[in-house]
Parts: C-alpha cells; sequence; structure tokens
C-alpha cells in the first residue's frame, strides 16, 4: 500500500460546537478506532486531499502530537451543500490483525473483442478484500488480452495472493459489449 502522512491534534473537547469550531478553523474532526483505544483528533483539511481525490488505498502514518499510529481511511462525511470534508474515520492498522478495504482495479493489455470492434466495459472498479495490511497491494491486475465479443471476466477469475477476496464470486468485473452495428453482421457469420 502506499503512504501518506497526517499531523494532527488531540482533540479536548469531542461535542458538537467544538467540533463545528474546528471545522470554522479550517480542520477536520477525525477518530481513530480499532486498536486498544480511541483516539480523537483534528487535522488540517488540506492534509486529506491525497486520501480523498484519488482510487488508491493508503497506510496512513498519523503523527498525533508526537504520538506515531498507523490507519487506513475507513469513512469520511462531507458537508451536504459546499461538499468540503467534515469528518474523517480511520481504521488503526495493528500487526498482526486483518483489515478490510477496497482496492482499485487496473486492467492491462487489449482485448480481442475490443480489436474487433466491441466495447470495453469496466463493471467493477474496486474489490474488497481482508488481509494483514503489508500484503494488500497498491492495485489488482487483471490482463483483459483473450477476451472476446460478448465474454466478461468474473471477480472468480482473480487470483488472490496473501488476501481473502470478500466481493462475490459472481460479479462481473469487466465485459465486452457487441455495438448494435455489429449485431447484424455477427449474426449473418
Amino acid at each position: 500500500m502506499k503512504k501518506v502522512e497526517i499531523v494532527g491534534y488531540k482533540r479536548a473537547d469531542l461535542g458538537k460546537t467544538a467540533a463545528q469550531r474546528l471545522r470554522a478553523e479550517g480542520y477536520v474532526p477525525s477518530v481513530l478506532y480499532g486498536g486498544e483505544s480511541q483516539l480523537h483528533f483534528y487535522a488540517p483539511a488540506i492534509l486529506f486531499r491525497p486520501l480523498l481525490f484519488t482510487p488508491d488505498v493508503y497506510e496512513v502514518t498519523l503523527n498525533i502530537e508526537g504520538e506515531i499510529r498507523y490507519g487506513i481511511l475507513q469513512d469520511t462525511q462531507y458537508h451536504p451543500v459546499n461538499d468540503a470534508l467534515i469528518h474523517a474515520d480511520f481504521l488503526e492498522v495493528v500487526e498482526g490483525k486483518a483489515v478490510t478495504v477496497d482496492v482499485p482495479i487496473k486492467l492491462t493489455g487489449t482485448s480481442e473483442g475490443v480489436i474487433k470492434g466491441g466495447k470495453l466495459n469496466q463493471k467493477l472498479r474496486k474489490l474488497r478484500v481482508k488481509g494483514l495490511s503489508n500484503e494488500i497491494p497498491d492495485y489488482i491486475e487483471l490482463d483483459v488480452t483473450s477476451l472476446g465479443l460478448g465474454k466478461s471476466l468474473k471477480v472468480e477469475a482473480i487470483k488472490a495472493g496473501g488476501f481473502e477476496v470478500l466481493s462475490s464470486r459472481n460479479i462481473p468485473v469487466v465485459s465486452i459489449d457487441i455495438p448494435r452495428a455489429l449485431r447484424g453482421t455477427l449474426r449473418a457469420e
């Protein structure tokens, strides 16, 4: 997994008014859970940018007043009108304890069906996996070279190494759709 660092400060007041004041000052109230104890903290909103606007999964180094902890961004909440980040939840990465994350799927190769005029349709962009944080890859690579017209690859085609795939095995990941213009010519053959 890729890594990023967020420097923050412990929260003394956990109420709604204190959280609103922090947001007005440009901070994001956050919580780290899943370890020995919960840690409530706040950090500047600008530090969350690499985590939010990417499909990648990051292991976050949380430096909270000199105390170093590791986590994975689990959930975010946004303002309903201006889409500003108003809260973030982190799952603490504990040595030897499995984590559940969504890993992006990267397609490689040029499909036979696309060469013949078909349209590549990626139906699943992320795959839910569970495993130790050091064994979860940055992305899952799926080769589509042998995919013909009207064919699809399902989750069961993905080889899991060191992690467990939690997504349903029957969900199609990618398919080659036959365009309307080609449908008539394929029936004639």
